[in-house]
């Protein structure tokens, strides 16, 4: 069978019977069977063009489906940003209002200091009353210690010890006037100071000339009050303006969400589509007819049989253990990006996957890829023009050109992975990574080693 597929495979210039296929080309003599095999043709590829069309739709759901997702998280991290900036306006409110407090606290601290600089004054001009008194009794006892020492002279002898005692009066007067003179000056001084301090600590907000007699310490504090006034409201208008924002912000998060389940509902009539068309292929391919599809029906489901014995004759030779084999312990390979993973089989998968893979190749130059993949999807070796060492930092390009090592655990990368059934046929777009996508169609094929099913074989072929 493998022989007489590769004799009809498709060649560069087309499918087996192309001529066939094309309807009005064959005669209305044709026979009862030559009439349904050119009808089944015909289904075969409305079938297979309404796949793909089926396919696109599909790919370009899933493109607004990735947008509209986007979108409902950008929402979701507006949402906690505006909450933030809510939080932060009332912090604002809260310590404007501690602020406008602080600035009253203060102004009649300031009073009572001024009130309190204002009995200092009064005790001062006491002090400076004092000192007057003092040097008015310096003077007079100057006079009287003068007209003593006046009248010992003139006693002569007898008096001249009563003449010491006044001279001394006398200096000891002089001084006492000077110190009290002094005294008046230093009062007078820091009385003129402390009153302008005094009249500056009790001058009201808008004392008693209008606003140019404010204090400079009134004026500041009137300042400050006029700024916080200021942060408060516009503080304020934030938030006004916030609320608004976070009000229309969850209205659209509502209409994403409808959006959503609504890609969510043609998603699965997409999905119904797309699965009742591979079905009516896979009937089409199944009724013996030979249509475009099946000579890759064939070529993989024997490259499938193929590898099944490679692993099994590997089993048999000890080479690898079945818990190796079919190990599902995927260890991450550090740095990578679409992440790879390696498993204790991924060594002997290198060693023998290639030679039916590369291979399978040159069926056709529609085969776009052949891989060998494990019943979770994941590809140990890939075709060696997939298998580019990844590039740090280079994603789109590693997506592209690194696909071995990876689990394709997508719709179609599953399907054909866990299919037990003699063949699968899909249609699918495969992400090129960069927002480049290539439509396909795949026949699969499973991989059974001594009885157990370890994966499919996926041939992709283009249209």
């Amino acid at each position: 069978m493998w022989e007489t597929w590769r004799r009809r495979a498709p060649t560069k210039g087309g499918t087996p019977d192309a001529a066939s296929t094309v309807p009005g080309t064959a005669g209305a003599g044709l026979d009862p069977y030559q009439q349904t095999t050119r009808v089944v043709r015909e289904l075969s590829g409305g079938v297979s063009r309404l796949g793909r069309d089926a396919a696109e739709v599909r790919g370009l759901l899933e493109d607004t489906q990735k947008v509209v997702l986007s979108q409902a998280q950008a929402m979701q991290a507006l949402g906690s940003e505006l909450d933030e900036v809510r939080h932060a306006q009332d912090a604002i409110n809260q310590s404007t209002s501690q602020t406008r407090d602080a600035v009253g606290r203060a102004r009649t601290a300031l009073a009572v200091v001024g009130d309190e600089v204002g009995g200092i004054v009064a005790t001062l001009r006491q002090v400076s009353d004092a000192a007057s008194d003092i040097t008015r009794i310096a003077l007079q006892t100057r006079l009287v210690a003068f007209n003593a020492s006046v009248e010992a002279k003139r006693a002569g002898e007898a008096g001249r010890g009563f003449g010491v005692v006044a001279d001394a009066v006398k200096d000891l007067a002089a001084q006492v006037e000077a110190s009290s003179k002094a005294i008046m000056g230093t009062v007078g001084t820091l009385d003129s100071r402390i009153e302008a301090f005094s009249r500056e600590l009790r001058a009201d907000a808008v004392g008693h000339e209008g606003a140019a007699g404010q204090s400079t310490i009134h004026r500041a504090f009137a300042d400050v009050e006029t700024d916080v006034d200021l942060i408060s409201r516009s503080a304020q208008q934030s938030q006004a303006t916030t609320q608004q924002l976070a009000d229309r912000s969850g209205e659209l998060g509502v209409e994403i969400q409808q959006a959503m389940r609504k890609l969510e509902s043609a998603f699965a009539c997409s999905d119904r589509f797309l699965r009742l068309s591979e079905q009516m292929i896979e009937q089409i391919a199944s009724s013996g007819v030979a249509v475009d599809d099946s000579p890759y029906i064939e070529a993989v489901q024997q490259a499938a049989l193929e590898v099944s014995g490679l692993l099994e004759q590997a089993l048999r030779e000890r080479r690898i253990d079945s818990s190796m084999l079919f190990d599902e312990a995927y260890q991450a390979i550090a740095g990578t990006d679409p992440q790879q993973y390696l498993t204790r089989f991924t060594e002997l998968a290198d060693k023998l996957f290639p030679q039916v893979q590369e291979r399978m190749l040159t069926f056709s130059d529609k085969v776009v890829f052949c891989i060998a993949v494990d019943r979770n999807g994941y590809v140990a070796t890939h075709n060696r023009r997939y298998c580019q060492p990844q590039r740090p930092g280079e994603t789109a390009w590693n997506t592209a050109n690194s696909r071995y090592r990876r689990i394709f655990n997508d719709r179609t990368g599953l399907a054909s992975a866990r299919n037990q059934r003699p063949f699968l046929l899909q249609t699918y777009r495969r992400d090129m990574g960069g927002g480049q996508f290539v439509l396909l169609k795949e026949a699969s094929a499973p991989i059974t080693v001594a009885g157990r099913h370890w994966g499919g074989l996926r041939l992709a072929f283009g249209f």
